[in-house]
């Protein structure tokens, strides 16, 4: 079955979180938060070394959007229930549909680390991807160096599979990283 005609529900909730698709105009509160948060993220992530314009932030909220509808990547925005306040983004990416298989990504607004955020809104997107889109293996990739990032898998019990030694660049070019590869799968009984 081609994946444009899976049907799944874009929206999800956790009890502090309201776990959305990325909607046209939500450009603002990506932007706000991305520049609250460039000197943490601009150590792992590209998209932080440079300085976007608003336009250019709901131009790429748009793409998402629109690569959401397709079925290429589904990216999510988290929202806090009560107040509303933007907390962070969380994507399916490197989607294989055949089996099916995501990678989770995600980034948090710096002024909403260390609350448990992210890791409510992983655990969710987990619980998501086995029970929304019938996944049989979840993976996150992450920097050996990136110990923030490294916590939330270990701390739900998904299992480190494997360390791919110079498998990529730090993002300031300098020198070559080691990825940790963790993963869930769905226990197929015989």
């Amino acid at each position: 079955m081609n994946p444009i005609l899976i049907d799944f529900s874009h929206e999800f909730h956790t009890e502090r979180l309201f776990i959305r698709m990325a909607l046209p105009g939500d450009g603002k509160v990506v932007y706000d938060a991305m520049n609250a948060s460039r000197q943490d993220l601009n150590k792992w992530l590209e998209f932080a070394l440079f300085e976007q314009t608003l336009e250019q932030v709901e131009q790429m909220v748009r793409e998402a959007h629109i690569h959401f509808l397709k079925r290429i990547e589904l990216r999510f925005h988290i929202f806090h229930k009560k107040t509303g306040e933007f907390i962070g983004s969380a994507s399916l990416h490197h989607i294989n549909w055949s089996v099916p298989k995501f990678e989770i990504g995600y980034w948090i607004d710096s002024r909403q680390s260390g609350k448990g955020y992210m890791l409510e809104a992983i655990e969710g997107l987990t619980f998501y991807a086995f029970y929304a889109l019938r996944a049989n293996r979840v993976e996150i990739l992450c920097d050996s160096k990136n110990v923030k990032s490294r916590a939330i898998p270990e701390r739900l019990g998904y299992t480190l599979e494997g360390t791919l030694r110079n498998d990529s660049m730090s993002i300031d070019r300098q020198e070559l990283r080691d990825s940790c590869i963790y993963a869930k799968i769905r226990e197929i009984s015989n």
